[in-house]
């Protein structure tokens, strides 16, 4: 009687703890997208403002040429207009390095992969039970240690980059796979079907 206590007890720990890490699992995956997104959506910002730089100094370009071959003055008006433009537009790039903040959020992302990949490795585990219920609360502990070392060194996400998140997660199933399209990359002795 009471082995089948302990051995219910055993099983109650294993199921209350697979609940949690499947949580923990979850909230790393939307983090992982979610950093990469918003590195996305900075290289994508600092691709249009590089264009608009472009631009803008093709035209101011344009407009001094006019004055030198022609001495207007709306040519003039023009390319110092969109001199102070640009001016703008560049004191906005110097203090806000784009490119690096988007190297950081991969860096992030990059540093959540490998802890989601570790939570779905002891999920694993949980199930096969291969493993006490002690080892698990150990590896946990350790998982959220290093999850908290992460957070504090990664930069913020935004509200923008966690709805494409999200939808990626949610709509396009960027994280999931089918049977099927597992076993097009196995060989033929791993393959299910």
């Amino acid at each position: 009687m009471e082995q089948s206590s302990q051995s219910k007890e055993s099983l109650m720990a294993f199921h209350i703890l697979e609940a949690q890490i499947r949580e923990c699992f979850a909230r790393v995956v939307y983090s992982h997208k979610t950093h990469e997104k918003c590195a996305d959506l900075l290289l994508s910002k600092l691709h249009r403002i590089k264009l608009v730089q472009i631009i803008l100094s093709a035209i101011i370009a344009g407009g001094f040429i006019t004055i030198v071959f022609d001495s207007g003055k709306m040519g003039a008006t023009i390319g110092v207009g969109i001199s102070v433009v640009l001016l703008t537009l560049n004191a906005y790039v110097k203090d806000y390095n784009l490119g690096e903040m988007a190297q950081q959020h991969r860096q992030a992302a990059s540093a959540l992969w490998l802890i989601r990949e570790r939570y779905l490795s002891l999920l694993a585990d949980i199930i096969i039970m291969n493993k006490t219920v002690e080892n698990i609360q150990m590896e946990r502990d350790n998982l959220a240690i290093e999850l908290q070392s992460v957070y504090k060194g990664c930069p913020s996400t935004n509200d923008n980059a966690y709805k494409k998140a999200q939808k990626a997660l949610k709509i396009s199933e960027e994280m999931t796979f089918s049977t099927k399209e597992i076993d097009a990359f196995l060989p033929e002795e791993l393959k299910r079907y």
